[in-house]
């Protein structure tokens, strides 16, 4: 099954792939939310710009959203206070508030119908045990002087220990947003290409960059790399400093009457709830499941559960959309935007949204449209990709380091406990030919399909996920079919 929000007209997200060179004030590499966010500010200051897209507009993470806009980013403020101070936190959620208030903006001036409505949003938890975390949360926030509030009773179909509420945050329908996006920047003389994949970015004379894609070139002077994870590696070394986290999501139909508001629990198992007028009805959306992408999972533990908690509170529901996404986070939880590098000026960077892009994405190109105006943004210094604090959550890039080092050698060199004939019909694996490490998918009619296990980014080993049907890389989350020829989710 595919996402909800991309069963929409393919007409209004395709556009013509660029067959022939071509120059521009500002070549943006990725067509999500935050490429276009950023083509949209920029053809307003007059800039004239070029967005390539490998697939089609909003295709990858932003078409496989929740599409909540708010700056309640899980319990996420007392991290803040306690790793940077107060004023930082304090920063951090008066940004993600304005960026509320600048996309609520942009929708009534362009007049875009996109489904948008204020929501309420919350972090719930059913165990007693993390209450006190969450009132520690409400403490946290009210410290920055905003507004929130402790709630015991929700809409939610069962009974909650406790929740902390943000009041005025929203969430609507993310591709037409950007369909609405896209027919602004058409109309300021700027330009949209898909099916169009950027290869090589390489510095040309007179201060300006030359853009390659598999047709065609582009010569510009500044370049916004919005392709969720950055596809050049060096200089930057972002590989090093993020890993990918997959996650699922499922819509429902029910007879029952469902609630409003935006909900998300705080710790394993994490279920997210939100509502959604889709074709006249009204459904729920259900997410959950994360874990880090190439680690080996189950449809149990992924759509399963999710499909689980739905008949448990709905038993008469219907499961009509079912897909997973996955996000960039960095090892300190915040996100990279700004100087892709300091060997690289007039490149620019945004990635790391930690599952929150919504917001974030229009954080990000407001900090990087000034840059290129020339304009001081005083939140700016908050994601700086050049930061060198040290990392607090040294377990986690301790576990990204292990990973990793596996992937690229131990598990190259261990046996593998498969052998073909274990191998199912619609399933995979890698199994080993006179010593040589062979994944192996045989599809439903038997046909087998045999491929080299290796991703193509930095050569760490696939794993087989059997949910989607993918090789899936475990280093930095690139995906590709099970054919291996093609990606699901681009390699860095």
């Amino acid at each position: 099954m595919n996402s909800l929000w991309l069963d929409f007209n393919k007409k209004e997200t395709s556009f013509p792939s660029l067959s022939n060179d071509l120059e521009c004030d500002v070549c943006i590499i990725g067509a999500g939310i935050f490429g276009l966010t950023c083509a949209y500010y920029l053809s307003l200051l007059g800039f004239k710009v070029t967005v390539l897209e490998k697939d089609f507009i909003g295709g990858k993470t932003t078409g496989h959203t929740t599409a909540k806009i708010t700056s309640q980013h899980g319990l996420f403020y007392d991290y803040l206070i306690d790793s940077y101070g107060k004023n930082f936190a304090s920063d951090y959620l008066t940004v993600n508030e304005q960026a509320i208030q600048n996309i609520k903006k942009i929708i009534d001036t362009e007049k875009i119908k996109c489904d948008f409505e204020f929501q309420n949003s919350f972090v719930y938890t059913t165990k007693h045990s993390e209450l006190t975390t969450i009132k520690k949360e409400i403490s946290a926030v009210e410290s920055i002087g905003f507004p929130c509030e402790l709630v015991t009773k929700t809409g939610l179909p069962f009974e909650i220990e406790g929740a902390i509420c943000f009041k005025n945050q929203a969430q609507f329908h993310p591709i037409k947003y950007l369909s609405g996006l896209c027919n602004c920047i058409l109309n300021q003389n700027s330009n949209i290409y898909t099916q169009t994949m950027a290869t090589k970015i390489e510095e040309d004379t007179n201060s300006s960059y030359l853009v390659y894609s598999d047709k065609a070139k582009i010569k510009c002077k500044f370049v916004i790399i919005a392709s969720h994870y950055p596809f050049v590696n060096f200089p930057g070394f972002y590989f090093l400093k993020m890993y990918q986290s997959t996650s699922y999501l499922i819509a429902i139909e029910t007879n029952k009457t469902l609630f409003h508001g935006m909900y998300i629990n705080p710790s394993n198992p994490i279920f997210s709830y939100r509502t959604v007028r889709h074709n006249g009805k009204e459904l729920l959306l259900i997410g959950g499941g994360d874990h880090k992408t190439g680690q080996p999972s189950c449809y149990q533990d992924t759509y399963g559960i999710l499909e689980q908690e739905a008949k448990k509170f709905y038993p008469d529901s219907k499961v009509l959309y079912r897909w997973n996404t996955q996000d960039c986070i960095s090892l300190d939880k915040l996100p990279f935007i700004g100087s892709f590098s300091s060997t690289m000026p007039r490149v620019f960077v945004g990635t790391g949204f930690k599952k929150w892009g919504m917001t974030l994405s229009n954080v990000a190109a407001n900090i990087i449209v000034d840059e290129i105006y020339g304009k001081n943004n005083p939140y700016a210094y908050l994601f700086t990709p050049s930061r060198l604090k040290p990392i607090k959550n040294r377990d986690e890039m301790k576990n990204m380091i292990v990973q990793t080092a596996n992937s690229l050698v131990i598990n190259k060199l261990k046996n593998t406990n498969l052998s073909f004939d274990t191998i199912a019909n619609n399933s995979g694996g890698i199994i080993e030919i006179q010593n040589e490490k062979v994944g192996i998918y045989k599809n439903p009619d038997g046909k087998i399909y045999a491929v080299k296990p290796v991703c193509t980014h930095l050569g760490c080993l696939l794993s087989w996920n059997d949910i989607d049907k993918t090789w899936d890389c475990p280093c930095h989350g690139s995906r590709f079919d099970f054919s291996r020829k093609k990606f699901v989710q681009p390699c860095p």
